[in-house]
């Protein structure tokens, strides 16, 4: 038996706490894949049940229809399974309305933008989805494509604008240094050039918050959802698997109304930055270290990496010695505190987080991750051995036999089987662009 809305639960699933036929879609959300379904969703799912009104997801997918066929049949419902050492929690999730395939239907994506019950467009479309050019400025040409999500999100701003309506609240919770400011420059960039008349209207009416997001999502397998299955009594292709904690600071700058976030254990603060650094360079470059030297000796999962007692030191260096000195942490932000919790949340097996998961995108990825500490470092004379191993081990795999998932994949191997391969990746006009030069 599918899962559905009309699903007996068992007393050990926690379900919906408001009547979710009642709820009109206040939230669009484009690139709805597992992380989304594991946080964002559960915060908007508990501020509805908090007492919270009209916040339902519209969920968007811009190619595949992967996420359709699991949620739709399934009236939008999903449950999310939180492991923890206290044992594994699931609960049923009902903030997802719907899933629209923009591939399909674009005109459908563009009336959910456009409804006037609508008050945010949010994104997970990964670091590639913002669709940069290696200054970091829009790849004009790709955002003109049919997958884009500035040709919905333009198109759909337009038609607000045309039909009186007020602007939005554009809110990136995709692991980009400075994302609220990232998506609003390149949005501006795509509107200046297709919707030029919006400009003036843009500014004045919309608004794209910063935000820092945590929680680790590693991809769902048969054998959890068949432990779903076995609990739930009926089966959810949609299921996902996360930890227990969960991290969500969003910069209190809204462009009209919001959920009640803070409520249900989201942060509101004035400045994102001194945590989304700390998270880029400690939490995230952690990982990426972990993927690539752990791929090169064999491991398969990160809490397998970090119980090496070679591959260990390095993590915890990386973290205590070379990021977190770099960060001008907020008042009350203990980074030691932060660099332990980081470690035990890395050393439980229950998630089974794969590091060819982790080593997608790297191209994408490094920069903020390791490269802004690098700079740091670089411009006080100081050097980083384990962020100087991190990147021996991603050259390394680059030249592997190791799948390479990445927009650069071709172009990078090429560059890493050169004899000057760190010019080629790090150097001048080098594919990975950053402020730092290798020594």
């Amino acid at each position: 038996m599918r899962l559905s809305a009309q699903t007996p639960l068992p007393a050990s699933v926690q379900a919906p706490a408001y009547d979710r036929a009642a709820q009109a879609a206040g939230i669009v959300h484009i690139g709805i894949g597992a992380f989304h379904r594991a946080h964002q969703a559960v915060y908007t799912d508990d501020a509805m049940g908090a007492g919270d009104r009209d916040w339902g997801i519209v969920g968007v997918s811009l190619r595949s229809g992967d996420v359709a066929a699991q949620l739709n049949p399934q009236d939008g419902l999903y449950t999310v399974s939180a492991r923890s050492a206290a044992g594994t929690r699931l609960r049923l999730i009902g903030a997802v309305q719907k899933i629209l395939v923009a591939a399909d239907d674009p005109q459908a994506v563009i009336d959910a933008i456009t409804a006037p019950t609508t008050h945010i467009v949010s994104f997970t479309v990964t670091e590639k989805g913002y669709l940069r050019s290696a200054d970091g400025t829009l790849d004009l040409a790709a955002a003109k494509g049919p997958s884009s999500l500035y040709r919905f999100v333009g198109s759909g701003l337009a038609a607000r604008r045309a039909a009186g309506l007020p602007g939005l609240t554009l809110l990136s919770c995709d692991n980009l240094a400075g994302n609220g400011a990232a998506l609003k420059a390149l949005m501006r960039q795509y509107l200046a050039a297709e919707h030029p008349d919006l400009i003036d209207w843009f500014d004045s009416e919309c608004r794209s918050p910063a935000t820092m997001i945590d929680r680790i999502v590693p991809a769902t397998t048969e054998a959890d959802r068949a432990d779903v299955e076995a609990e739930l009594g009926a089966r959810d292709e949609g299921t996902v698997v996360t930890e227990g904690f969960s991290q969500w600071v969003i910069e209190d700058d809204f462009a009209g109304p919001r959920p009640r976030w803070e409520d249900v254990g989201a942060e509101l603060v004035a400045d994102v930055a001194p945590y989304e650094t700390a998270k880029l360079r400690m939490l995230n470059g952690a990982h990426s270290a972990l993927a690539y030297i752990g791929l090169s000796v064999g491991r398969e999962y990160v809490h397998q990496a970090i119980a090496d007692p070679e591959i260990r030191p390095v993590i915890e260096r990386l973290m205590r010695e070379e990021a977190a000195p770099t960060i001008d942490a907020a008042p009350g932000q203990n980074l030691v505190a932060y660099a332990d919790a980081l470690l035990d949340r890395f050393v439980k097996p229950a998630l089974h987080h794969r590091l060819i998961q982790i080593a997608m995108d790297g191209s994408q990825k490094i920069p903020q991750r390791w490269l802004e500490t690098l700079a740091w470092h670089q411009a006080r004379g100081q050097r980083c051995p384990s962020l100087e191993a991190a990147i021996t081990a991603w050259i390394a795999f680059l030249r592997s036999d190791c799948p390479v998932d990445d927009p650069l994949a071709d172009r990078l191997r090429a560059a890493a089987t050169a004899p000057d391969a760190m010019q080629k990746l790090f150097g001048e006009g080098g594919l990975v662009v950053s402020d730092w030069r290798p020594a």
